[in-house]
C-alpha cells in the first residue's frame, strides 16, 4: 500500500465516543467527530475490531472474524428507522463516564434484539429486499455465526467445547433440527448483523463524503471460543477432542517480562495454502467491504509465529515456526489486486519479516515514544523514517504521551527526549512536541490517539498488555472536542503538508499563509502549545 500522499489520522476506537446507551456506538457522536476530523484536516480515522467481543470486552478477542459487535448499533438509529419507539431506550446510561459493557450487555442488547423482531414482523419494500441481498452476500458466515450466537445464549455463555456435544461436534441432525425449530432467533441475529451493517455502511458514507478514510484492524489470530474455531475446526492445531494443542503469544518484551500467552488456536496453514488460503480470503473480502485501509495485526506472525504448547504458564517456553507468509499476500494480491495493507511490525523483527514487508510494498509502523531507551530505539525517530511509513505518538497498547512522560520516562530518557526535540518546561508540553514530531517527518501517514490531542494522563489509557481486566472502557467527554484542538491540527497539517492541498500550477505563487495558519502561527513555532485552558490537561 506504498502511497504518496501526505495525511494525517486520529486513533479513536468507536467505544470511546461519547454516545448514548453507556458504550460508544455508530449514533450521533460518531457523526460530530468525523466533523472534528475534518475541521481538523484529519484525513483518516483509525478504529480498533469491530467484532463481537468475549470475555473482558478485548476488539482483539472476538467470537466472529467476520460478524459485527452489536453492541456498537445506536438505538437511536433504531427508533429513527422504525424499528424501536422512543420511550423504550429511556432511562439507559447517558453519554459520560467510562464504558460499561456489563450494563450494555444487560440493557442494550435486548432493545437492538426488540428492534430485529419489530423489523422481522413490519419490514418490508425496498428495506426488506436490502436485508436478503445482505444475507446472500454473507451467506458463507452469517448462518453458522446465527447458530453459534443462539447456542452461546441457549448454554449460558459457556465456550462452544462445554456444550453437549452433539451440538459442539456439529451433528448434521442437531443442526438441521437447530434450523427448524429456531427459525426465528436464528432470523433476529441475522437481522442484527443487517442492522450492524447498515449503520456502519451510513457512517463510512459521512466518512467518504469529506474525504476521511476509515483505517480498520484485523487481528491475525481468533479467539477459540469464537464461530470461526467451531464451524472450521480443521483448520486450527485442536486434539481429537477439539481443544487447542500449541497457541498464540509473543516472547518477553517491552511489555511483558514473561512474554504474553494470548491463548488463540494456532492456524493449520499447510491445511490453508493446499486450499488456497479461502478462510483468509473470505476474511479479507469481509474486511475489504468495511475499511479503505487494513492495519495487519501482529504481521511478524505471517513470516512466524510464537508457537507456546497449550499447557504452559506463560509464553516463556515457546518456539518460532514460519508461516507462508509470501504464499498468502501472493494469493490476496492475485484475487484483490493492490494490498491496502499497513503492517503493524512492532517488537522482534527479523531481516526476513522486513523483506515479506518489503517485498509487497507494506507501510510499517513507528512508535515515537519507543525512540529514547536505548540507541537500538533510534529506528522509531523521525531521523530513520522512509516515507512507506506510519508513525504514532503512541497507539491503543501505549500510555497516552503524557502518561508517558509522567510515569514511564526515565531521567536519562527525559534528557534524550529534550535532547531531540527541545526542552520541556511544563507536561504537557511533549505532547505537542511529539504530535509535531511526528507531522513533521517524511512519514506519508501519521496517526494521533484522540487522547494525545486532548492532552490526557494515563487515566485516559486504552489498553495495558500485560492485565487482563481493566481496559477498553475509556470513553472522552461529551465537551472534549473544543475547536481550539482543531484549530491547532488543522494550522499543523497546513505547515507540513497534509491538509490535501494540491498545487493548482507549477510557478503559481506559494507560501502566503491560511487563515487557519494566520491564526495558530505561534502554536506552531518552536514552543509546543499547551491545551485551551477550558478542559485542563489530567
Amino acid at each position: 500500500m506504498a502511497s504518496q500522499e501526505r495525511i494525517s489520522g486520529v486513533l479513536l476506537h468507536i467505544t470511546s465516543l461519547p454516545s448514548y446507551g453507556g458504550v460508544g456506538d455508530f449514533g450521533p457522536a460518531a457523526y460530530a467527530f468525523v466533523d472534528f476530523l475534518v475541521r481538523a484536516k484529519q484525513r483518516m480515522w483509525q478504529v480498533l475490531p469491530l467484532n463481537p467481543t468475549g470475555y473482558g470486552s478485548s476488539p482483539y478477542s472476538a467470537l466472529s472474524a467476520f460478524a459485527g459487535n452489536p453492541i456498537l448499533i445506536s438505538l437511536e438509529q433504531l427508533v429513527s428507522a422504525g424499528w424501536l419507539n422512543a420511550e423504550r431506550i429511556q432511562g439507559l446510561p447517558g453519554h459520560s463516564g467510562a464504558c460499561d459493557f456489563g450494563v450494555a450487555f444487560e440493557k442494550k442488547i435486548p432493545l437492538i434484539e426488540e428492534a430485529a423482531a419489530n423489523f422481522l414482523d413490519r419490514a418490508d419494500g425496498d428495506v426488506r429486499q436490502r436485508f436478503q441481498r445482505f444475507c446472500q452476500d454473507n451467506i458463507s458466515w452469517l448462518t453458522d455465526y446465527a447458530m453459534f450466537s443462539v447456542l452461546r445464549r441457549r448454554f449460558g455463555y459457556a465456550s462452544w467445547n462445554q456444550w453437549p456435544r452433539e451440538y459442539a461436534l456439529r451433528d448434521a441432525d442437531a443442526m438441521a433440527a437447530l434450523l427448524n425449530e429456531s427459525g426465528r432467533e436464528l432470523a433476529i441475529e441475522q437481522v442484527v448483523q443487517f442492522f450492524f451493517s447498515e449503520q456502519w455502511a451510513a457512517l463510512r458514507a459521512y466518512c467518504t463524503e469529506r474525504k476521511v478514510k476509515i483505517l480498520g484492524d484485523i487481528a491475525i489470530f481468533v479467539s477459540y471460543d469464537s464461530a470461526d474455531v467451531w464451524t472450521h475446526c480443521d483448520l486450527f492445531e485442536l486434539d481429537d477432542q477439539r481443544r487447542p494443542v500449541r497457541v498464540s503469544g509473543v516472547p518477553p518484551d517491552y511489555f511483558s517480562a514473561t512474554g504474553q500467552k494470548w491463548g488463540n488456536p494456532l492456524y493449520k496453514w499447510g491445511v490453508l495454502q493446499e486450499r488456497g488460503f479461502d478462510w483468509w480470503i473470505a476474511r479479507v473480502r469481509r474486511n475489504l467491504a468495511l475499511y479503505d485501509v487494513i492495519r495487519l495485526d501482529h504481521f511478524r506472525g505471517f513470516e512466524a509465529y510464537w508457537s507456546i504448547a497449550a499447557d504452559e504458564d506463560t509464553a516463556m517456553n515457546g518456539q518460532w515456526v514460519k508461516a507462508p507468509g509470501h504464499a498468502l499476500f501472493n494469493r490476496i494480491k492475485e484475487i484483490f489486486g493492490e494490498l491496502r495493507f499497513i503492517a503493524e511490525d512492532l517488537g522482534l523483527i527479523t531481516p526476513e519479516v522486513d523483506e515479506l514487508r518489503e517485498f509487497f510494498g507494506l507501510p510499517g509502523m513507528r512508535i515515537l515514544q519507543f525512540g529514547f531507551a536505548d540507541r537500538g530505539g533510534h529506528l522509531y525517530l523521525p531521523h530513520r523514517f522512509v516515507p512507506n511509513t506510519v508513525v504514532y505518538t503512541g497507539t491503543h497498547d501505549n500510555n497516552t504521551t503524557l502518561g508517558w512522560w509522567r510515569e514511564n520516562v526515565t531521567p536519562e530518557e527525559r534528557k534524550l527526549v529534550e535532547i531531540y526535540l527541545h526542552p520541556v518546561e511544563h507536561d504537557t508540553q511533549i505532547v505537542w512536541a511529539m504530535i509535531k514530531a511526528a507531522a513533521s517527518s517524511v512519514a506519508n501517514i501519521c496517526i494521533f490517539p484522540l487522547q494525545d490531542i486532548l492532552h490526557l494522563g494515563s487515566d485516559a489509557r486504552m489498553n495495558k498488555p500485560s492485565e487482563a481486566t481493566g481496559n477498553w472502557t475509556w470513553r472522552y467527554a461529551e465537551n472534549a472536542l473544543h475547536p481550539d484542538f482543531a484549530n491547532q491540527l488543522c494550522a499543523l497539517m497546513e505547515m507540513t503538508d497534509r491538509d490535501g492541498y494540491e498545487m493548482a500550477k507549477e510557478g503559481e505563487s506559494a507560501g502566503a499563509p491560511t487563515s487557519q495558519m494566520n491564526i495558530m502561527q505561534k502554536e506552531i513555532g518552536d514552543q509546543p502549545a499547551s491545551p485551551p485552558t477550558e478542559i485542563p490537561a489530567r
